[in-house]
């Protein structure tokens, strides 16, 4: 629970990933992630977001290097993740939550209460008996966000958690992403929709075929991007066509600047 130490900042140390096969999907991150704020990771598909996402909360580990929260152990208990397509439990809505908050060994007395908060503040309310997998897409996403925030962690990661929905759906997870940061809780999420990364972010994470080659505050990445790409990336260029030209990254690799 984010009563506890904070858990931030997460500092990534010459993190790469690699498949079996050895192909490098994520290459030589260093940022840190400090406390406050939605940081927002942006780029074209295949940038490596949703991967970056996943050896950031613990579910894959890196092929090498090294990632660290300020918390030595326990920063698990203070974290949680909404995926794009959320896993609903065979049970009603408010079981759904009920199973989150059972795992962490929150007594029932004090389970109820806050599945009743969260429920009311994600407005599913009139829907806490209904089996979850009966609910639309936008009223499932809500779900697995209240299932998140009613464990109150410190950092909470999302996977493009629009994604298919439709404005009116998306603006509501957007105001409830809003007030859960408000409350306390670092979000980190990714997004394809570059309007939506304008709107929400404090920080934006530009990554490009795996490298992370921008991670700076939104207005001073959406008004002066330092990196080609990404000011390639947000004036709409197809950057699977450029292949990364006239980049520092495109230069490392290309025999005509090897040191």
């Amino acid at each position: 629970m984010n009563n506890a130490s904070n858990v931030l900042p997460l500092v990534l140390d010459n993190v790469w990933y690699r498949t079996l096969d050895g192909m490098p999907l994520i290459k030589e991150i260093t940022t840190t992630l400090k406390a406050g704020g939605k940081a927002v990771i942006i780029g074209p598909n295949g940038a490596g977001k949703s991967l970056f996402l996943r050896l950031c909360h613990g579910l894959i580990e890196p092929s090498e290097g090294n990632i660290k929260w300020q918390l030595a152990s326990g920063a698990a208990a203070h974290q949680a993740m909404v995926f794009q397509r959320p896993v609903m439990l065979r049970r009603t809505v408010r079981a759904n939550v009920d199973y989150a908050l059972h795992l962490q060994k929150i007594a029932p007395p004090t389970r109820s209460q806050i599945i009743n908060d969260v429920l009311e503040k994600t407005g599913l309310s009139r829907l806490a008996d209904t089996q979850a997998r009966l609910l639309s897409f936008g009223e499932q996403q809500r779900l697995a966000l209240a299932r998140a925030w009613a464990l109150k962690p410190q950092v909470l990661f999302m996977d493009e958690p629009t994604a298919s929905l439709d404005p009116s759906a998306a603006y509501l997870i957007e105001q409830l992403i809003e007030t859960i940061t408000a409350q306390g809780t670092k979000i980190i999420m990714t997004t394809h929709d570059l309007g939506q990364a304008r709107r929400m972010a404090d920080e934006v994470l530009f990554l490009h075929r795996g490298r992370l080659l921008e991670h700076a505050p939104a207005e001073q990445f959406f008004s002066a991007p330092k990196n080609d790409l990404a000011q390639a990336f947000i004036k709409g260029e197809l950057l699977w066509w450029r292949r990364g030209e006239g980049s520092d990254d495109a230069k490392r690799h290309d025999p005509k600047h090897a040191r």
